[in-house]
């Protein structure tokens, strides 16, 4: 019994390829979809025209052509004298358009230049080849208007000067001429059209990508076709109702804020009054620890939403870091750029994003050192390297979900709630980059905060 034969797996080649060479943008695929379907139609046409009309008018043309060639050689043939040679080129140029001439003892050249247009050479050739018995040789290059026509005799070479519209059609060329100006100017007034539209999709994605890193724009409305219309506005409707959010959120928690600290004050108060034993002491310390978390939960709540943008030089940043980091107590290596920068950012959030970071590091490890780095044409680098135990490559991650303490021999006896790093990624996002970890050249943590270089100024 014979085995089944086994399918082989059909490779999708055409998709894959069209695909993957397909234009990315926008503008360029709807004037794909529009300009290819023209260029196809047009191709279709002219081939019909040159195939159908324009072959068969020349033929008929040519045919008429070599009709009268013929009747002029054998008119000369049958007395082949200068006198009678005159005779028929006088009324060949009267009634045909002919100019005749002898070149005694001449021969036809061995080389012909083909014509552009091959239908036209096809067309001649086979209308000398029906009505002529002798070699005949023919150019429609030489001569702009003119086509040369030669036919070996016996004397030598009579030679034919014809206008080319009595071989074949010239209407072809005005045909061409007006399929490609009507092509480039429906192209252009398409193309005219299309940006428009799409210059409504661009401004759309920049406010929202505005919006996205806490800027307002305030000169955005909706306009162009009625989707783009409908989206811009569903997009300013749900800006609003974040907004709205926001504020909400930032008033509920100013509440709190209050409600919270007026009870841990008055335990505080009750402490400092109160016997000063070890029991007290141990007391202080969870009071204040609880106005710790309580200030890092209403922090990472906040957000840094409220602040404005600004555009704020990166050295002044790094050095208002350093200072905040010196009032702690902490001595922070840094190395500023050679060039100094200005970069649009929340400079109180983006600073707060590095003191974390900066304070992570102490926490951790012995010496921190901040540089900056610049990518030409690409990005901003802010990096914090310290030398302590670092993160494991598969905790990394889990390091900036929010509580998040990782394992107990790093955090033993560390203050903080697992906020920090939670913190400093949604301000770095807020202004489109991204924050990451890696190992540092010092042996610990490397913190790598880096800034889309649109952001420069």
């Amino acid at each position: 019994m014979a085995s089944p034969k086994r399918k082989l797996p059909k490779i999708k080649f055409w998709p894959t390829v069209l695909k993957r060479n397909f234009p990315r943008t926008l503008m360029a695929r709807v004037l794909l979809i529009i300009v290819l379907p023209i260029a196809i139609m047009q191709i279709a046409i002219t081939w019909v025209f040159f195939d159908k009309h324009w072959e068969t008018v020349t033929a008929k043309l040519s045919e008429g052509l070599a009709g009268d060639i013929a009747w002029a050689v054998r008119a000369y043939e049958a007395n082949p004298t200068e006198a009678n040679l005159e005779q028929i080129n006088d009324q060949a140029e009267k009634s045909m358009q002919l100019s005749i001439s002898l070149r005694k003892g001449d021969k036809l050249p061995l080389n012909r230049r083909e014509s552009i247009f091959i239908a036209l050479n096809r067309t001649i050739d086979k209308a000398l080849g029906d009505q002529l018995e002798e070699v005949y040789w023919f150019d429609t290059t030489r001569y702009p208007g003119y086509v040369d026509i030669r036919v070996q005799v016996k004397a030598g070479v009579l030679r034919f000067i014809v206008p080319k519209d009595r071989a074949f059609a010239t209407t072809g060329y005005i045909f061409i001429f007006w399929m490609l100006g009507a092509t480039i100017i429906l192209t252009t007034i398409a193309m005219l059209f299309i940006r428009n539209q799409v210059r409504a999709i661009e401004r759309l994605s920049q406010a929202a990508e505005r919006f996205g890193r806490g800027e307002e724009d305030v000169g955005f409305k909706p306009y162009g076709a009625t989707e783009v219309r409908a989206a811009a506005e569903a997009f300013l409707k749900m800006k609003a109702r974040i907004q709205r959010q926001i504020e909400q959120r930032t008033t509920l928690l100013a509440s709190v804020s209050h409600d919270l600290r007026t009870p841990l004050t008055r335990l505080k108060l009750e402490l400092a009054m109160g016997e000063q034993d070890e029991a007290n002491t141990r007391m202080k310390q969870d009071v204040s620890e609880m106005a710790y978390m309580i200030d890092e939960y209403l922090a990472f709540a906040r957000g840094e939403m409220a602040e404005n943008t600004d555009s704020v030089s990166v050295r002044a940043l790094m050095d208002a870091v350093t200072d905040s980091v010196a009032r702690a107590g902490h001595r922070l290596q840094t190395e500023r750029l050679a060039e100094d920068l200005r970069v649009n950012i929340r400079e109180m959030a983006v600073q707060r994003a590095l003191t974390n970071l900066v304070m992570n590091g102490f926490h951790y490890g012995k010496h921190v050192r901040f540089h900056a780095e610049v990518t030409p044409g690409e990005k901003l680098f802010l990096i914090i390297d310290d030398d302590g135990p670092g993160i494991a490559p598969e905790k990394r991650e889990e390091a900036f979900k929010p509580f998040s303490r990782l394992d107990e021999s790093r955090n033993q006896n560390i203050k903080g709630v697992g906020l920090g790093l939670a913190i400093a990624r949604d301000i770095v996002r807020s202004h489109g980059g991204e924050l990451t970890l890696d190992t540092s050249p010092q042996g610990g943590l490397r913190a790598v905060i880096s800034l889309p270089v649109s952001q420069l100024s």
